[in-house]
């Protein structure tokens, strides 16, 4: 068999990437329009589903199921956009994935620390995202705007740390060492 490379920076990078620009316009700094858009259908969905499929194929289930489904959400998330959601619904689709993602948060308590962080701070995002959201859609406008205005900066540290760890997984496969720690379990 021939050796096959790890498909797990390209899964990192395609969900750190675009959950920091999601996050910027979460943020305040930009509109949710097209450049936002076509990385969730690309670099967020496409590029973390192919890696999600190609761990599989290396046996790896925790990144399959990972890439593959959060792959699948940002191109639902930008199909929800275009169809006009509203907050409540948005609200509920994000608690939904809020729920996943502290299940997957447990299972990295047995892999390193940077995934630990990842998935840490994934799951407050999307506990934070949903109440901010649930708020707009009971009236509470300015202050779940505001929440989600704050939401944002705690999203683009969640994207930062997933960079991070891509970053960490490619210098340290072509330096042979340690270059970026991530807190391998020993």
């Amino acid at each position: 068999m021939e050796k096959m490379g790890n498909p797990g920076p390209i899964g990192l990078l395609g969900f750190g990437m675009t959950t920091i620009l999601l996050n910027i316009h979460n943020a305040g700094f930009t509109p949710l329009d097209d450049h936002i858009l076509a990385m969730g259908i690309f670099v967020g969905g496409l590029a973390q589903v192919i890696a999600g499929i190609l761990e599989n194929k290396r046996g790896n289930t925790f990144a399959s199921t990972a890439f593959t489904l959060y792959g699948v959400f940002w191109i639902a998330l930008v199909w929800m956009v275009y169809h006009k959601f509203n907050h409540g619904t948005l609200a509920t689709y994000l608690l939904v994935w809020g729920i996943f993602s502290f299940f997957m948060f447990i299972g990295t308590l047995r892999l390193n620390k940077t995934l630990q962080f990842i998935f840490g701070t994934l799951t407050l995002l999307f506990a934070l995202l949903t109440i901010g959201n649930y708020m707009v859609a009971a009236g509470a406008v300015e202050s779940g705007k505001f929440l989600l205005n704050i939401t944002g900066f705690e999203g683009i540290i969640c994207g930062a740390s997933a960079m991070y760890l891509a970053a960490a997984e490619v210098l340290n496969e072509v330096y042979g060492r340690e270059v970026l720690p991530i807190g391998a379990k020993k």
